[in-house]
């Protein structure tokens, strides 16, 4: 087999589901359907919903602002993101291993398209992380500010570039060998904690997941009744005050609230019965955030005007209701919210990245040092601390704007690889066994490429730069490591079909 031809070279569904099942590689599958479902909602509902939301209404960084018209983005994003949930839950069901996207690649479009797209939802997981970690922080502060009146150190709760933008001057904090010490310490010792979680079990981590869910859902509901009663109709006017522009603008940056039921299927090795509980668990979850995410916008954009919101993008919930002089506990209520919330999108997302590793290791594309299990605990452990670190590290020094739309780019692309997989996997094996399939034969996957495009181009050039120069990075590690230690390559195992 040539190098050219290794490239393309990929595995048959048979040989992953055979591999999942090797002693030392094997994970255990403890989770039903209501697990699945509450880690997709998990995932879902953080900060996307707590802080890009006002970045999207006032166009902060894109100048474009959706206003009152979000509640159309968030529908068109949701329609997006339907189309690539019903690929991914024909997928997860039919091949129901760790790797979510990766994993279908390699079986569809060969092992250079798979390393792509691994490499690709490090942006994903890890980064959307980042950005997770840094919103948890603020509203982590919020919340002993508005409780009990307590504040971390400006310089212990923000990146350095943030602090000089926002016109703080550092002689006023501590220096250590002349260097000022400012970084982000909540966002660290979050992702440090969760980490240890996810070490223990994936079933307790589930468990601790369906906890806050629970709770984030109930303060989301207490949100939205605030916002009914302090709504005022001139806070819709203008209702789309960037035109189309803003709207589509607008749906691409709020992608960010949106991604995370995917993460469902990096857990499908895990699940007791995939072929039902993925499908329930990934078109459920992404169903109820939607409900709640139009919801949340009609509140928030009727309780707010634009202008005031503009002042406040990063905590715009709890900033709609200090604008209406609501109560404090009610304000603290909804910090509360936000921390849990965030809280469980760390959680799965620090679940979800280890096990896309793990199922890279244990192709051959990453050191087998990245596959081990433990022994104890039946997690990959070895991944989970390494993602812990990274992102702990990110986290303390990086900017939640720049985070989330390399998040949202990555994640975009990775879509329209999935749906891409199930046409691709549609016409090399129409009789593959398909316990749960995609309605309306290949539109559907069709129209998720299409809708997924058109929020891409919603995206800034930069966002587009930094993506390029990542894919690049990565592509220049497959091929000095990975090209070279694939298993696949070393075994010769045939093309699939």
């Amino acid at each position: 087999m040539s190098f050219w031809q290794g490239l393309a070279r990929t595995k048959s569904v048979d040989s992953l589901i055979h591999e999942s099942e090797v002693r030392g590689h094997k994970l255990s599958r403890v989770l039903g359907p209501l697990d699945v479902t509450m880690v997709g909602i998990g995932a879902i509902i953080g900060a996307g919903i707590f802080a890009m939301i006002g970045e999207a209404a006032v166009g902060a960084s894109s100048g474009y602002p959706a206003g009152p018209a979000l509640v159309i983005s968030f529908i068109i994003t949701g329609i997006a993101c339907g189309f690539t949930a019903l690929c991914y839950a024909e997928l997860s069901a039919m091949v129901p291993i760790s790797g979510s996207a990766y994993t279908y690649s390699y079986a569809t479009m060969g092992e250079l398209v798979a390393w792509i797209i691994g490499w690709d939802l490090i942006l994903e997981y890890a980064i959307g992380n980042v950005a997770c970690a840094i919103s948890w922080s603020s509203y982590f502060n919020n919340l002993l500010h508005s409780v009990f009146n307590l504040d971390i150190p400006i310089w212990l709760r923000i990146d350095y570039r943030s602090f000089l933008q926002k016109g703080f001057h550092l002689a006023s904090v501590p220096h250590f060998l002349g260097i000022p010490i400012i970084f982000n310490l909540p966002a660290v010792l979050i992702v440090a904690a969760l980490t240890c979680l996810l070490i223990v079990g994936i079933k307790e981590s589930a468990r601790f997941n369906s906890v806050m869910v629970l709770f984030k859902l109930a303060i989301l509901a207490v949100f939205v009744a605030a916002g009914i009663h302090y709504f005022h109709p001139g806070n819709w006017v203008p209702f789309a005050p960037g035109g189309w522009r803003g709207i589509q603008v607008g749906a691409a940056t709020i992608f960010f609230a949106y991604i995370g039921f995917d993460a469902v299927s990096t857990v499908a090795e895990e699940t007791k019965d995939p072929k039902r509980d993925m499908p329930i668990g990934i078109l459920g979850s992404l169903a109820a955030c939607t409900i709640i995410y139009i919801l949340v916008t009609v509140a928030l954009t009727g309780m707010i005007p634009m202008a005031t919101l503009r002042e406040n993008v990063s905590e715009p919930l709890t900033a709609g209701l200090a604008y209406n002089h609501a109560p404090s506990w009610l304000v603290g209520l909804i910090s509360l919210g936000a921390v849990i919330a965030n809280t469980a999108v760390l959680l799965v997302f620090q679940m979800g990245q280890p096990r896309i590793f793990f199922a890279m290791s244990r192709d051959g594309l990453l050191p087998p040092y990245f596959g081990r299990v433990h022994k104890r605990f039946k997690t990959p452990h070895v991944t989970t601390i390494w993602t812990g670190v990274a992102v702990g590290t990110l986290a303390a020094f990086c900017n939640l704007d720049e985070m989330a739309n390399l998040c949202n780019i990555g994640t975009l692309f990775a879509f329209i690889l999935v749906c891409a997989g199930v046409i691709i996997l549609r016409i090399k094996d129409p009789h593959r066994h398909r316990p749960f399939q995609a309605p309306g034969g290949l539109l559907t996957p069709i129209l998720g490429i299409c809708f997924c495009a058109y929020l891409m181009l919603g995206l800034g050039g930069l966002s587009w730069i930094r993506f390029g120069v990542w894919l690049v990075v990565g592509l220049a590690i497959y091929l000095l490591y990975g090209s070279k230690k694939s298993v696949l390559r070393s075994t010769h195992l045939p093309h699939l079909g």
